[in-house]
Formats: structure tokens, sequence, C-alpha cells
């Protein structure tokens, strides 16, 4: 039995069963019956398919909005502002799946090939609690329109928001098996994996998540992709608007309390601005109102449960007997639940273990640097490579980060975001493969040459 706790007031919300045994055999049974009949479907059905669910998100975004706010915290505009996003995710496919099916053509000395993108099969998703819509959908999106079909292994804190999104799905006319909710605890995706009928898999996760799926992945020799963690750096130049700088950098720390793989988490900030930025920014994350995420007031909600609020106050602790200092904030509020102050740390030692950590909460380090290659050096000096935020007006230093800071994303002069058309993933221990856009699209389809 799976029973959330509202990280807001610390008290059970609902309660889901796990499946037995034989019953994720019957949905594995399923998935692989209805692949057969999927993959041969009219793209044009698939497209219409993907409208009717953006439409059926849309239509219901205050109440899938509210489960996740119950689940795991987030603040419930930005968990109505996920859900929308969402249904921009099936529509981008919807609209654009066609095209990106196309068959190729390549002229050989031996004669014509055509290319031909063609399904593979049931994809299975093992996603994390922190965006329980998005993270799902970016891989739903794609492999209804790539002609496989979806079976899910959500986090155990919000089986709520698994179980609507297949209802949603179905609700919007899908075929059934086409997409499926596995209430099942981790134990049981070795074995899935394992399983012939399962094609490929995705993981969206921590380290050592992505690490177990990929080792169970590389046994079956199955297609696997992997976005694991972060610990982005936000590098500050003397030519950047310092104002918007801090302002941004503020918004892109506390998102989702900090509980995103791509927040800002390390500010880089040239030592001709680092007073202005620090006296910018600090003012700004003492002034995030951190409250019940149901009030349209609260800028940050609870982190998802007291178990996580503990891990980042721990971490802030070690960072503090590293010799850092905490200029303030990472404390507990009196107020019931998993909540915690933003906070900003400085003097911090890059080489200590815990500076090589991600921290996944509202707690910030801030970095001086003396000159462009000692921001670049600081900035790639985690194992992580997800994102980065650069700011800066110099058309040579904006080149010389895009090209040398190790990551699979470069924002410039603004906050780093995913959106449905643009390639999403990560390099180093941040995983590997790419989300959204054509490449999320073919990352689960089989390149054909079809010869003569």
């Amino acid at each position: 039995m799976f029973t959330s706790i509202n990280p807001a007031t610390g008290k059970p919300g609902q309660s889901h069963a796990e499946l037995t045994d034989a019953q994720v055999e019957v949905q594995l049974a399923k998935a692989h019956d209805t692949f057969g009949m999927w993959r041969t479907s009219d793209p044009h059905d698939r497209m219409a398919l993907l409208r009717r669910i953006a439409e059926v998100f849309e239509d219901d975004r205050e109440a899938l909005a509210r489960i996740a706010t119950e689940e795991m915290g987030k603040t419930l505009k930005s968990a109505i502002a996920e859900v929308e996003k969402c249904a921009a995710g099936f529509r981008y496919y919807s609209r654009h799946g066609l095209k990106l099916l196309e068959d190729g053509a390549v002229e050989t000395p031996a004669g014509h090939v055509t290319t031909r993108w063609l399904p593979m099969g049931p994809v299975l998703a093992v996603m994390p609690w922190n965006f329980p819509y998005w993270q799902v959908i970016r891989f739903a999106a794609p492999t209804i329109m790539a002609g496989n079909v979806g079976l899910l292994k959500h986090a155990s804190s919000v089986q709520g928001c698994a179980a609507a999104i297949e209802a949603a799905i179905l609700k919007a006319g899908a075929p059934e098996g086409l997409f499926q909710n596995l209430a099942i605890k981790s134990d049981k995706i070795a074995d899935l994996i394992a399983d012939d009928r399962i094609a490929a898999v995705t993981l969206t996760g921590s380290e050592g998540a992505g690490v177990k799926v990929a080792e169970a992945a590389g046994k079956a020799l199955k297609k696997v992709v992997l976005e694991l963690g972060g610990s982005d750096p936000f590098v500050v130049m003397p030519s950047a608007d310092v104002d918007l700088a801090a302002k941004t950098a503020v918004t892109a720390r506390t998102q989702n309390t900090g509980q995103s793989c791509i927040c800002a988490k390390r500010m880089i900030v040239h030592a001709d601005v680092y007073d202005a930025f620090l006296d910018k920014f600090s003012a700004g994350m003492k002034a995030v109102k951190t409250g019940d995420p149901m009030e349209p007031d609260s800028d940050m909600g609870p982190l998802s449960s007291e178990e996580q609020r503990d891990t980042v106050v721990d971490q802030v602790a070690r960072f503090r007997e590293a010799g850092a200092t905490l200029l303030f904030g990472a404390e507990k509020p009196d107020l019931p639940g998993a909540y915690l102050t933003p906070g900003v740390l400085v003097d911090v030692d890059p080489d200590a273990d815990v500076a090589q950590e991600e921290i996944f909460g509202p707690v910030a380090m801030v970095f001086k640097v003396a000159d462009i290659d000692e921001a670049i050096a600081l900035a790639n000096d985690v194992p992580f490579g997800l994102g980065s935020s650069v700011w800066t007006t110099d058309k040579t230093e904006q080149e010389r980060f895009a090209r040398d800071i190790a990551a699979g994303m470069t924002a410039i002069n603004r906050m780093l975001a995913s959106t449905p058309e643009a390639p999403f993933g990560g390099v180093k221990r941040s995983g590997h493969g790419r989300e959204l856009g054509p490449w999320g699209l073919h990352e689960f389809m089989n390149l054909k040459a079809v010869i003569g």
C-alpha cells in the first residue's frame, strides 16, 4: 500500500494499493498486445489523440494540480503551471509529429537508401516526485507519437498523480494498454527491465537510481535514457545586468522549493560585481515568502518530505564544518510539515566533499572568481553536467561559456528552463540521452535503412 504524506501538514493523504505480481503480468501482457496494434496506427490518429489529451489536461488543470500540491508540496500556482506545460508538450508533438516521422533519403554508390523511423515497443519510465506530471509527459507524449506504448513506475509518494495521468489519457480516448501506471516498489524494476516485452527504459532521478537502472538495462542490452542530478552554475560577469541577474537567481534557486535538477545551485560571480550581486541576491532570498502552498501569495511551499528537509539541513551543517559561512536561512520555521527557509552559503571550499554534492533544497552557494577562466573551471568542477546559466553581454564571453561549460544546456542572460521544442539532458554524471523535441521522439525509435 502506498500512502502519501502531505508535506505541508505532515498528515496522511490518499492511499493506493500496490500491484501484485499477477496484476503486473496482466499489464505487461496488455502493453505488449496494444503495441501490436498501435505500432501500425495512422500517425494522424496519434496526433489527434495527443490534442485530446492536451485538452483534458487543460480542462482538469486545477484538480490535477491539487493532487500534486497535496502529495509533494509545490505551490498550487506552480502546479497549475506544470499541468499547463504538460498540455503544451502534448500539443507540440500533435503539431509536429508527422513531420518528425518523415522518411529520409540517402544516395550511396550502390543506390538509393530510404531511412525510416519505426517504433520499438513498450517503454518503461521510472520517474521522480519533483515534477510529477511534466517529467512523465516528457516521455509519454513522444512515446505515443512514435507508435510505442508506455509503462510508468512513478515515485511512491506521488501515486495519486500517477493514477491521474493514466486516467486523463484514457479519458481522452486512448486505447487500453497504451499508457499504464504500474503501482509497484523499486525492487521490481530490474525484473521488468529484464522482461523481453520491455523494449527500452527511461529514468529521471538520482545518480544512485540511474546506476541501478543502467546496470539492469546493460545486462538486458536495452536502450536507456538517464536524466540525473545537477549542480548547475549560474555565472555572473561584469557586463551583466546585475539587478536582473540577482532577481532571476532567486527564482532559479527557489523554484519548486529548490527541488529541481536544473535549479541554479552555485552562483559564480566575478569579483567586480560580487558585492553588488550578493547584496541584491541575499535581499531577494530573504524576501521569499515560505508558507501554505495552497495560498496564492506563498512563493515557496515545503520540501517534499521531512526526510528531504533534514537531508538539506545536514548538508548545510557539513558545509559549515568544512569552513563555509551560512549568511542566513536554512532554518526550520515554526510551522508543521517539511518547511525550510531559503539560505545562502559563502566561503565555500569547492574541494570539500559536500561541495561536490547536489543541494536539493532552497540553499545557494555563492562563489567569487577573478576572471572567465576561473569561472569556467569552477563551473566544471563538479561531477554533474546538466544545465547552466551565464550572464554577460560580451559576445566573446558568451561563446566561451557555450563552448567550454561541460553541460547539456547553457542559457544566456536568462533562467534555464525546459521547453517542448528543445533538447533536454546532460553529460558526465547527469546522465545521457535527450528528451523533448525531435531528439526525444527518436530516442526510442528504430532508424531503419531500407536499401533498394
